[in-house]
């Protein structure tokens, strides 16, 4: 009768799509019989496991369609690295409270101080509490803002909680490109965050944009409700290398 019984449960897990309830249904009979655990108790664990595992697939598919190909977090990140960063300013943004306020972050700072590392540590954290997460380069960005002006399919970004740009000023923008820009940080305004990493300071982005008059609207409205951390010191990437005044580590040659 037992037996009869066993094979229907796992009939119906089946059948319910309950696939993790199924896979480990017998080694929680096993530890509840050891255990004399109640009735309640097995029931219980049986269910944690279930919403373990979907919450599991869901974070994943999440991840990926955020673009966040490197799951970089938080407790990655080297802070004694950058003993001038305030880490108490960057863990502050992990409470995420700048989302429900529709506040944007800007990471500024030159090449390889961590600033992709800590947006996309700031995204994933968002991820895992279930808001809508799209992260880009402005390179891919300027692409896709290009395309929506021929189609009329919502884009992933339209509906993102979070839109995470990274590398904003390693490319060259033409006129065309800052006024699409300039748009896209319109519809965001005040309806969503954004986080940007960049390399220029904001004096430079009137030359990054080719326009004085659009690089300050844009930095007006980016900069309305803003948390701006600029991090300085060396590459992480060169971090144990030492270079001498022509860039080089001793030992390296130069090709031409």
């Amino acid at each position: 009768m037992e037996q009869l019984v066993y094979e229907r449960i796992q009939d119906n897990l089946g059948r319910l799509r309950l696939n993790q309830m199924r896979e480990v249904l017998d080694s929680i009979i096993k530890v509840s019989e050891q255990e004399k655990r109640s009735y309640l108790s097995f029931l219980d664990q049986l269910l944690e496991e279930e919403v373990a595992a979907k919450d599991k697939r869901r974070i994943h598919t999440a991840l990926k369609r955020a673009g966040l190909t490197l799951a970089k977090t938080i407790e990655e990140y080297d802070f004694p690295f950058h003993p001038q960063l305030d880490k108490k300013a960057v863990m502050e943004l992990l409470d995420l409270t700048f989302l429900g306020r529709c506040e944007n972050i800007i990471f500024l700072g030159p090449p390889g101080v961590g600033k992709t590392h800590l947006a996309q540590s700031i995204a994933i954290k968002a991820c895992y509490h279930g808001y809508r997460i799209y992260s880009t380069s402005m390179d891919m960005l300027m692409e896709n803002l290009k395309e929506q002006t021929s189609s009329r399919r919502k884009k992933p970004y339209e509906k993102a909680h979070l839109v995470v740009i990274d590398e904003v000023g390693y490319m060259p923008i033409t006129r065309r490109e800052a006024h699409l820009f300039f748009q896209f940080i319109c519809s965001k305004y005040e309806k969503g965050s954004l986080i940007l990493t960049s390399n220029k300071s904001f004096l430079d982005w009137q030359e990054l944009f080719e326009d004085p008059v659009i690089a300050t609207a844009i930095l007006d409205r980016l900069l309305h409700h803003c948390r701006v951390i600029n991090i300085k010191g060396h590459s992480y990437r060169l971090k144990g290398r030492e270079l001498n005044n022509h860039g080089f580590q001793e030992g390296d040659q130069k090709v031409t």
